[in-house]
């Protein structure tokens, strides 16, 4: 949700640009993070789990590009950043006990 709420104030012309790939990107986050860990198969939930960091990261990116473009406060920046990072941080620890769980069996 924080996503749309920081592209709100970007210029019109990113509508069908940056502002909808970052929305899609965010979407996609915790539609795959659901999706892998409703699967049985832990190479299934690992997948998914993978899917959901790589958008993660493209929403970093994004976020980023966007700071540059000046679409985004110092302050807005920062801050969505540090979320982010946590978050990516939280998402890669389970993803590896996920993987080394695996390689144990």
């Amino acid at each position: 949700m924080e996503t749309y709420k920081i592209t709100k104030s970007f210029p019109q012309e990113e509508k069908f640009c940056l502002i909808n790939q970052m929305n899609r990107s965010a979407i996609s986050i915790p539609s795959n993070i659901a999706e892998g860990v409703s699967r049985n198969g832990k190479k299934d939930k690992i997948h998914f789990l993978n899917i959901a960091f790589a958008s993660l990261m493209e929403l970093v990116c994004q976020a980023e590009i966007s700071n540059e473009l000046g679409y985004l406060s110092r302050e807005e920046f920062c801050d969505f950043t540090h979320k982010a990072k946590n978050f990516v941080v939280k998402l890669h620890n389970y993803i590896a006990y996920l993987e080394r769980d695996a390689t144990e069996l």
